[in-house]
């Protein structure tokens, strides 16, 4: 197993000043719990920020980053200001309730971006300071979205995997965000994005399409030469050591404790105090469960544990304001001198505390509204050994996946939730103990360690194969330019849409701007350059838009061509036209059913228009229509050609490459040939030319252009490039 460098926000050891004595102590959460082991066994480096250094001497901070050093800990120093803006401002001020769905809580000015973006920076300069080649970089969580890319970028051969552990919103939520796009290109940096549920990935996907354009096939997004995958990988628990603590007799003697006389059921919550977490809700179904069933009252109780979470963030300390406010109008209503409904305890607990709680629970409440996985459904599991006890998990907790054997609520419908709570309470001895075995099987299976296996044996697999990002050409584009200028002779092969202008959501609107009218024809005037716009726009499109121009033309895909200075334009001959409207009859009633899309009308060739549809509704109905049409006019002179947001209709044997061999002709023996294009159709004019021609592909894609350069913009830039110094007298 390579080396492995884990990368979160915090490491797993964490300062503390107790008596004026500054010391490490381990960190809480899931993530550091979980992945302490593996870091261990394999013997790699983990990443991250050890909390606040800003009343350290410089002694102590040495000797810190001595003792880390000792635990293979890789502190990243961050200065106060930039902890208080990257994790307060826009990790947890914007991303932790955007991704939750609470958009209210969004501030109306989302700040901070520049110190998220700065401190991602720092992380990434401090993981490519330390790698090594062959190992795995393994980041995680929202904090570090970003560090991928960066990574990538300081380091571009690096194995990168990312994984998020809360949930990825809905694309029309994701979309709400500013800065989405950065924060999506900072994912694709991994070779392997990781997600808890299906659902999550699908929405990433989603937000890929919508935002990005980019399309997933199945698992896996293509990105240039590089291809990205995307995978479910739900996050498990050291379930042995839970199942350990449940048999210590210092947790059964406080097993005896809470139970006491047993004639009192205890229903059971264990949550930070998060404003995702659901607890006003659990609360109020609690309160409506007393009300509906008053033969309870005296007969239950609800523990609920509330661990002090960001206490520091107004929002969180409303938040508790609001949860107490709730309790004790809870108990005011229905306490005794013998009973109090609500036991609140709002202080964190030890491990051995917890498991303690779990084994004398008689329901397990999970309830969030919102949340990634929630690792306390699976920690409960874990405990219950004596294959006892129900829990009631919330649809909305990504181990709802998971865990099937639950009794699943809506935490929105309170009235609902209630009558499982009692359900729950009610449920035969013989029904618990077979939900409890099921879950248990399948919380001891995939176990964190299962995780970690499964997540880095998928992020070698992709690189075993042969998914690696491919080594750069060996002719780079600086190189090119060099080559280009010193030619005697100059042949320029340009596409129009996506590689001279960008795509237009409709293709009337594809004008182009003055600077590419400037280029064109400082490129023409070039002594001993030919240059060509190769489209399959129609012929009255380029005459509009570069007729004035010096510079050949070619419509339809080749079957118009008007050469340099001349204003006739001369067809190809008419190949046999009889299946057109049967083809046409079929794209209509596809832009009928597909709100957005159009078909548009060439000499030759047929075209259907989806860049205004649905992203997701338009690529499901190309498919279909692609299918329909080869279906159909399988048996007539025709080829379906599906291009950028597009599928085209046009007879065997006009495509571009067709004008290959006459404008060979007109060059001497000496000409250099480039070519640029971005989409299937050029395909066919790179397949045509010369092996010695440089052949460039504008954007991502598989492609058999020998070099890519990544937008219109860079296309731009290659061609101005050519022209800045004179070419050879």
């Amino acid at each position: 197993m390579p080396r492995l460098i884990i990368v979160s926000n915090r490491l797993p050891l964490s300062l503390t000043r107790e008596g004026g004595e500054v010391r490490l102590e381990q960190s809480a959460g899931g993530l550091a719990t979980g992945l302490a082991g593996p870091h261990e066994r394999l013997g790699g480096l983990w990443v991250g920020w050890p909390g606040s250094t800003e009343a350290l001497s410089e002694d102590e901070r040495a000797r810190i980053a001595r003792q880390l050093t000792d635990h293979r800990a890789v502190p990243v120093w961050l200065d106060p200001d930039d902890v208080k803006r990257f994790y307060d401002g826009f990790s947890n001020g914007v991303l932790w309730p955007l991704f939750h769905y609470l958009i209210d809580q969004v501030p109306l000015h989302v700040r901070d971006w520049g110190a998220y973006e700065r401190v991602n920076r720092r992380f990434a300069e401090v993981v490519a300071a330390h790698h090594r080649p062959g190992d795995l970089v393994w980041v995680h969580d929202y904090h570090l979205m970003l560090v991928p890319q960066l990574v990538r970028e300081l380091v571009p051969g690096a194995r990168i995997g990312f994984f998020l552990h809360i949930p990825f919103p809905a694309s029309d939520v994701f979309r709400t965000l500013p800065n989405r796009e950065r924060l999506l290109e900072g994912m694709l940096g991994a070779d392997l994005v990781g997600f808890h549920t299906a659902a999550y990935m699908r929405h990433f996907a989603s937000s890929l399409l919508r935002i990005l354009g980019i399309a997933v096939d199945v698992d896996r997004a293509q990105l240039g030469e590089r291809t990205v995958r995307l995978g479910v990988f739900p996050m498990g628990i050291d379930a042995g050591r839970f199942a350990r603590l449940g048999a210590d007799p210092e947790v059964a003697r406080e097993v005896s404790a809470l139970r006491g006389s047993g004639d009192c059921a205890v229903l059971l919550a264990i949550d930070r105090l998060d404003y995702t977490k659901g607890i006003p809700r659990r609360l109020l179904a609690f309160d409506r469960l007393l009300r509906r069933h008053p033969s309870l009252r005296e007969r239950v109780r609800l523990i609920q544990v509330a661990v002090p979470s960001r206490t520091h963030i107004e929002a969180y300390r409303k938040f508790r304001r609001h949860v107490d406010a709730l309790v004790g109008r809870l108990n005011s209503s229905f306490a005794t001198s013998r009973w109090a409904p609500v036991h609140y305890i709002y202080r964190s607990l030890s491990e051995r505390e917890l498991v303690a709680l779990y084994r004398a629970a008689d329901v397990m409440l999970v309830t969030p509204v919102r949340d990634g996985m929630n690792l306390v459904a699976k920690e409960f599991v874990a405990a219950r050994t004596d294959e006892d006890g129900v829990l009631v998990l919330s649809e909305f907790a990504g181990a709802a996946a998971e865990l099937a054997e639950a009794l699943h609520v809506n935490p929105y419908d309170v009235d609902r939730t209630s009558e499982i709570y009692y359900h729950a309470l009610r449920l035969p001895a013989e029904e618990r103990r077979a939900r409890m075995l099921g879950l248990r099987r399948r919380v001891t299976t995939y176990d964190v360690e299962h995780w970690v296996r499964s997540f880095l044996g998928a992020l070698e697999a992709a690189d075993s194969a042969g998914e690696r990002p491919a080594p750069p050409p060996a002719t780079t584009p600086p190189a090119v330019v060099d080559r280009l200028r010193a030619a005697p002779h100059l042949l320029l092969l340009l596409d129009y849409d996506g590689t001279l202008v960008p795509h237009a959501s409709v293709p009337e609107l594809a004008t182009p701007d003055e600077p590419l009218l400037d280029l064109l024809r400082t490129l023409a005037a070039r002594p001993r350059t030919a240059v060509h716009v190769v489209s399959g726009r129609s012929r009255e499109s380029l005459e509009r838009w570069l007729g004035r121009l010096p510079i050949g033309l070619h419509a339809d895909h080749g079957f118009w061509s008007r050469p340099a200075g001349s204003a006739t334009w001369v067809p190809r001959p008419l190949p046999p036209m009889e299946w057109r409207e049967r083809a046409l009859a079929i794209l209509e009633q596809a832009a009928a059913r597909t709100p957005g899309s159009l078909v548009e009308h060439k000499t030759v060739s047929l075209a259907w228009h989806y860049r205004m549809a649905d992203p997701e509704f338009g690529a499901a109905q190309a498919n279909e229509l692609r299918l329909h049409l080869t279906e159909m006019l399988s048996n007539l002179p025709v080829e379906i050609v599906a291009g950028d947001k597009m599928i085209e209709v046009r007879p065997h044997g006009v495509h571009k490459g067709v004008i290959v061999p006459v404008l060979l002709a007109e060059m001497p023996p000496d000409t250099a040939i480039a070519a640029l294009g971005n989409d299937p159709t050029d395909e066919d004019l790179f397949a045509a030319l010369p092996p010695d021609a440089v052949t460039v592909r504008v954007g991502p894609g598989v492609s058999r252009a020998q070099i890519r350069v990544a937008s219109v913009t860079a296309a731009r830039r290659l061609l101005e490039a050519i022209v800045a110094s004179p070419a050879r007298g």
